[in-house]
């Protein structure tokens, strides 16, 4: 179990532009990641040292974005403006989540700009949407040289995050303790009767420490 991404839904000025500024603050500029046709969604990435990345994403005006679980989670953030969405585990036997969670995982899927196509499982959107605090899980499918980290840049790395909630909640949604996950990555556990989810995300660039 590990940090695979973090989400940020794109504001009301769409999704290129949201890159564009997000992508000005960091010094480097996001990259378009493709349509996720079962969800109603698309994004723009950016690869980060250790196998993690960001991507914002916006919903389409598609069927698939009302009725899918992360196009309604998507449309909801971006309808308050824009922000963190929420953080990805990646798991390397999505059956033990499912067992645990007594539901089965989804499909997912990423129509890349090369014409190549990324697949995974997904589960735990719904926790998400109730909860943002919650990571949902995924596992790849897509061999690893697929994965959206590749090709990283390894002056950009992410070193924190902020997230309101409770650490020990977190840990019953895992099935293990919430630093496993997250290894070197710091997490500030901050304003716990607020409203949860991650607040901000601190990332090392060239230039020194941006808080996002």
């Amino acid at each position: 179990m590990r940090l695979d991404h973090l989400s940020f839904a794109a504001g009301p000025d769409g999704l290129a532009s949201t890159a564009q500024r997000i992508g000005g603050q960091l010094g480097k500029n996001f990259i378009d990641g493709g349509v996720h046709p079962r969800f109603g969604t698309r994004n723009m990435i950016m690869p980060l040292d250790g196998r993690t990345y960001i991507e914002i994403v916006e919903v389409l005006d598609h069927p698939a974005s009302d009725k899918a679980p992360f196009g309604q989670a998507v449309r909801a953030r971006s309808a308050l403006g824009g922000g963190w969405l929420g953080w990805v585990v990646a798991v390397d036997d999505i059956t033990v989540v499912e067992t645990r969670l007594g539901r089965e995982s989804v499909k997912g899927n990423r129509h890349l700009p090369n014409g190549k196509e990324l697949l995974w499982r997904q589960i735990g959107v719904h926790g998400l949407l109730s909860d943002p605090q919650l990571p949902y899980f995924l596992q790849w499918e897509s061999p690893a040289e697929m994965h959206p980290s590749n090709a990283a840049d390894s002056d950009f790395s992410l070193v924190a995050l902020e997230i309101a909630g409770d650490p020990q909640r977190v840990s019953e949604w895992l099935g293990e303790t919430v630093e496993a996950p997250l290894e070197d990555i710091k997490v500030e556990w901050v304003a716990p009767n607020g409203t949860p989810g991650i607040i901000a995300v601190q990332i090392q660039t060239p230039s020194g420490l941006v808080r996002l």
